[in-house]
Order: structure tokens, then C-alpha cells, then sequence
């Protein structure tokens, strides 16, 4: 089954294979199909065509998958217009959310350290 072009897993409960599309998981899944009034435990493939066109209804109201991701991307691009500190944290790509920075976000930073060794130098051969 196709949902907004993205093919939903077939052999997994109908719950857990809405969370495939971006901007929907566990919560508003279960929210989308009491909506549309079905089972969550029946598997994708069990699904009659009025259950799925009953699906497809419910998800056009919703902002999902790439108008959700333009609105995000939107979003920060706005912070960083108007240069918030947010939005300059962004800029920099650095955790805006008030995470500590001196042994966390070291890869985005660019700041790998290898792990130590013993700290003895190896004698050289002679």
C-alpha cells in the first residue's frame, strides 16, 4: 500500500506501519485510525479499499511529509533571518536546546578525540 508516495510496510500491524510516514507516529496513528474507525491490530495488507480511502481522507487534513519538512526548514530559516540565538545556534550547528557542549555535540562540531591510550610512550627498536 501507497500513502502520499511512500509505500507502507506490508507486514506490520497498521499502527506501527503509519509511523513510516513523516510527521506521523504512535500517538497520531492511533488518533488516525480511531478516526477512521479501524482496528489497529489488523496487518496493512488486511485492509479493505474503503478502510485505506477512509486512511488517505483522514492524512489529507494533516501536514505531513514534505509540506511538514518545508515548514520546519521555514521555520529555522526565519530564526536565522532575524537572528535569534536560536537561530544563530542553528547557523553554527550547535545544540539550540540549551544542551551542554563540552563533552556532547563534539561531532558536529567537528571535535573528535580518539580514545587515550596508556599514556606510556612505545620504546624504540634499536
Amino acid at each position: 500500500m501507497r500513502l502520499l508516495g511512500i509505500t507502507i510496510p506490508d507486514t506490520k500491524r497498521i499502527e506501527i506501519a503509519l509511523t513510516a510516514l513523516y510527521g506521523v507516529g504512535r500517538s497520531s496513528a492511533k488518533s488516525i485510525l480511531t478516526e477512521a474507525k479501524i482496528n489497529p491490530n489488523k496487518k496493512t495488507t488486511e485492509l479493505s479499499t474503503a478502510e485505506e480511502a477512509a486512511i488517505r481522507k483522514t492524512l489529507e487534513t494533516m501536514k505531513l511529509e514534505g509540506d511538514l519538512k518545508r515548514e520546519i526548514a521555514g521555520n529555522i530559516k526565519r530564526l536565522k533571518d532575524i537572528k535569534t540565538y536560536r537561530g544563530i545556534r542553528h547557523m553554527r550547528r550547535l545544540p539550540s536546546r540549551g544542551q551542554r557542549t563540552k563533552t556532547n555535540s563534539r561531532t558536529v562540531r567537528g571535535n573528535t578525540r580518539k580514545t587515550m591510550g596508556s599514556g606510556k610512550r612505545k620504546a624504540e627498536k634499536t
